[in-house]
């Protein structure tokens, strides 16, 4: 589990198309504290650690990852969210997020207001029931307030602090991000149509 708050900006070193596709991540993280094994969120989907270095960690994604999430266009010197997995006392200062990424959602607007950026996304059709305004979101990873919603499209607020400690201040219309909707949004609509 983990709760959407970016702790590191990794930055693709090597992608490698084996039977899954091998992406080593330059990191920040101290990784003599990193376990072969552990998961660490990249971009907002849960990835095992299959091997480590003095500043990188390797990861190993499926085919079935890369056809529901947007690491299909990761490539060398491209930069990605991180977060480790939650430890008991650990702040939760987002909201729980999974790490199992639902659909993709696409930039279709950006506009500053003020020092902040409005990014207005649309959802898969499936997905779009789940959002709501003030719920919360994880976008590429980042827990996100949606701000308002209309049909299948949803607006977000980013803060200058969001734009440079995340690959936010990246964006440009167009781009597919990786969608986790609330996991309480998911229960209460199972339960509705349970009756």
């Amino acid at each position: 589990m983990f709760t959407g708050i970016i702790t590191d900006m990794g930055r693709i070193r090597a992608i490698e198309q084996r039977g899954d596709m091998r992406a080593r991540i330059s990191t920040g993280y101290d990784t003599a504290k990193i376990e072969i094994g552990a998961s660490i969120a990249c971009d907002g989907v849960c990835l095992t650690v299959v091997g480590l270095g003095p500043d990188w960690f390797d990861v190993d994604i499926s085919a079935e990852t890369v056809s529901k999430t947007n690491l299909s266009t990761w490539a060398k010197a491209k930069r990605v969210n991180l977060e480790r997995a939650l430890k008991v006392g650990d702040e939760l200062g987002g909201h729980i997020v999974s790490g199992h990424v639902d659909g993709l959602a696409e930039v279709v607007d950006l506009r500053d207001e003020g020092d902040s950026t409005r990014v207005t996304l649309r959802a898969p059709e499936d997905l779009a029931r789940f959002i709501a305004a003030k719920g919360s979101v994880a976008l590429n990873g980042t827990s996100l307030t949606v701000n308002e919603v209309a049909g299948r499209e949803f607006g977000i607020n980013f803060i200058p602090h969001t734009k440079q400690v995340t690959t936010w201040g990246d964006v440009a219309v167009g781009d597919r991000v990786n969608l986790e909707i609330d996991t309480l949004a998911r229960y209460v609509a199972r339960l509705a149509e349970a009756g």
